[in-house]
């Protein structure tokens, strides 16, 4: 059985102890250090290379974010953020897929977080060009992304935004239609909607979002609904509540 060590890194004590017992319970992890600032954090990881990094990202005079900054992305362990409430934080982490943890922490929350963390370790996943993603949409919060990671296997893959032709739920995760293939990423369907251009994607059903340039056509389906027909044969059917968007798109498809 593998063996790992973890930095707990937050400004709060009372955090760092309920990580700490959390973490106990696994027989894998062999050691355990804390961080109670981000300076101490830097330190920390370039001197003893965790495995494993558990950080907060509002931390006084350094945030989780500076400390990615300050090293490196190429440099930095695995990691699964933890926040309290930064809900655009909580959006970029998603669409570069990187975990995170909504604080205050549940048991349960905590040990699927730890148990995807141990399968990157395990596969030896390389995360510095996600990082780099997180960092580029932290710095242009106004901006639509342009790319989403998906994971395949223990690899990462970036897929423009403008290949994908439709959006569809799928439980916790997004399945992405990108030609024959289809990927899953775990996102909600809101923080999709409000990660992309709407004048590319148009949300036409709460389970569905669609690229405009990929439609061929509406055909009207009665009770306000629309049949969507995508360039590649697929057909799509528009919820109720809809309507005006994808009338006003009828009206004026470009």
């Amino acid at each position: 059985m593998k063996q790992f060590s973890v930095l707990i890194v937050d400004d709060e004590p009372l955090a760092r102890e309920g990580l700490r017992m959390l973490l106990t319970n696994d027989p894998q992890v062999a050691a355990i250090t804390e961080a109670k600032n981000g300076r101490e954090a830097v330190i920390a990881i370039r001197d003893s290379r965790p495995d494993l990094l558990f950080l907060d990202v509002q931390m006084p005079e350094m945030d989780g974010f500076e400390v990615v900054r300050q090293l490196g992305p190429e440099r930095m362990p695995a990691v699964v953020f933890v926040t309290a409430h930064d809900q655009y934080a909580i959006r970029a982490f998603e669409i570069n897929a990187l975990d995170y943890l909504l604080k205050p922490v549940t048991a349960e929350r905590f040990r699927q977080s730890l148990e995807r963390a141990k399968a990157r370790l395990s596969g030896g996943e390389e995360v510095g060009r996600r990082m780099v993603s997180l960092l580029e949409a932290m710095s242009n919060p106004s901006s639509y992304v342009k790319r989403l990671a998906v994971r395949s296997g223990t690899r990462t893959l970036f897929v423009p935004v403008d290949d994908i032709e439709w959006i569809q739920a799928a439980e916790n995760y997004a399945e992405l239609h990108v030609g024959a293939a289809a990927y899953l990423l775990q996102a909600t369907m809101n923080t999709l909607e409000a990660s992309l251009d709407p004048t590319t994607f148009l949300r036409i059903h709460r389970s569905l979002i669609v690229n405009v340039g990929r439609v061929k056509e509406l055909q009207p389906a009665g009770h306000g609904e629309y049949v969507v027909v995508l360039r590649s044969g697929v057909r799509l059917q528009s919820g109720r509540s809809y309507h005006e968007k994808l009338k006003a798109l009828a009206s004026n498809p470009f």
